[in-house]
């Protein structure tokens, strides 16, 4: 798939929001996007998943991880088509992010992570430092959108299927024709019917 092919996905199903939204840095911003309206379509998710497994289809990956709560389904979905297993990582309590509920973390396993979307890389950082602790070797990291504007960087091949820069300012600092729109928390977004 074609960094716009994704992007267009995230359009047709209304993921990719215009409008006033607090995100959950606090920033505010003029677009959000809400990949779970994505993974409500699994015709969809299959094909952005094989995409993400292509990108890493030679590294001769055992586990796909993804961070929950926006990795699971892309995880369980990426390891299908490569062939492995899959499990994910929750927040430990402390801070961090562990793959708790029994999933094997074998030393030495080459593991992908993979997430929705990417804006500080926080999740999978810490994703990525649970998995090194125990011992895995990361064959690289994917993601669908990383909106980052080059923000997120990790030191393993990192390959995201798009990019789209997304603007955000601090509460302080939102511009007059932002703030006379309705705030929204995208999180909280009710569809009815």
């Amino acid at each position: 798939m074609t960094p716009e092919e994704v992007i267009d996905v995230f359009r047709k199903t209304g993921a990719l929001l215009e409008g006033h939204f607090i995100y959950t840095s606090g920033r505010h911003g003029r677009q959000f996007l809400q990949a779970a309206r994505v993974m409500q379509h699994p015709d969809h998710v299959a094909r952005l998943c094989a995409a993400m497994a292509d990108k890493f289809r030679g590294d001769a990956v055992d586990l796909v991880v993804g961070p929950a709560t926006g990795g699971i389904v892309l995880a369980y979905e990426t390891a299908k088509s490569l062939g492995c297993r899959c499990a994910y990582s929750e927040k430990d309590g402390q801070g961090g992010m562990a793959v708790k509920r029994g999933f094997t973390v074998a030393p030495g396993s080459r593991v992908l992570v993979v997430e929705d979307i990417v804006t500080t890389g926080g999740s999978i950082l810490k994703t990525v430092e649970h998995l090194r602790a125990r011992g895995a070797d990361i064959a690289g990291i994917s993601v669908l959108i990383d909106r980052s504007a080059g923000e997120a960087r990790f030191d393993c091949p990192y390959r995201p299927l798009a990019e789209l820069p997304m603007v955000s300012y601090p509460p302080d600092q939102v511009p007059d024709d932002l703030k006379a729109l309705p705030l929204v928390e995208p999180d909280d977004i009710i569809l009815r019917g």
